[in-house]
């Protein structure tokens, strides 16, 4: 082997080397961009469920609260309709005292603001939860998509040392600014895609 053939050899060898070292470069920025977007999508996937969890509890209560109120007011219809049975102005007087009672309680039942545990409150906090249950589970899918081209893209692009085919490192690179768009979007837009 000749000098000439020697230093060509080592400037190849270079040469390779940097582009290498690019690919490899490459391949940390993306491994960094899968990092993130897991962990947002573990997030997302965590504030689903809980919220999920949430708008179950607060629809049971509602139903129980719902049934409650349903039995006093017609325990409360029914006594009123029973009292032109009774004959004593003073049992008379006790009756609609307590149907007045039922009545009140049916009320708070239906709407209590203080406590937001009336039907009415129950059911608003029980849409607000489907509602952030929806925005996470939205955002869940856009991670999981963008970790999917990431982990393509890193695949592509460690091919590309082994075969030296420099087209999949650039398949490799639209793969991962399509993982950063679908990161962004599941961070600023989530319903702007419908993923599910």
């Amino acid at each position: 082997m000749s000098a000439h053939e020697s230093m060509e050899q080592a400037d190849q060898a270079k040469e390779a080397s940097g582009e290498n070292r690019k690919i490899a470069l490459l391949i940390a920025v993306i491994a960094l961009c899968l990092a993130l977007s897991e962990t947002l999508g573990k997030g997302a996937q965590t504030e689903s469920i809980s919220k999920n969890v949430e708008a179950s509890n607060l629809w049971a209560f509602f139903q129980a609260k719902s049934i409650r109120r349903t039995v006093v007011e017609t325990t409360a219809e029914h006594a009123r309709l029973s009292l032109g049975t009774v004959g004593d102005d003073a049992a008379k007087a006790a009756l609609q005292k307590q149907i007045d009672d039922w009545k009140k309680t049916a009320a708070r039942y239906r709407s209590e603001p203080e406590t937001k545990e009336g039907s009415e409150q129950l059911s608003e906090r029980a849409k607000d939860a489907e509602h952030e249950r929806d925005e996470a589970t939205a955002k869940y899918h856009h991670y999981e998509l963008a970790s999917a081209a990431f982990q393509i893209g890193i695949v592509l692009a460690s091919a590309t040392i082994i075969t030296g085919i420099v087209a999949l490192a650039w398949v490799s690179g639209i793969l991962t600014l399509a993982g950063i768009v679908m990161t962004a979007l599941g961070i600023l837009s989530p319903h702007l895609l419908h993923l599910h």
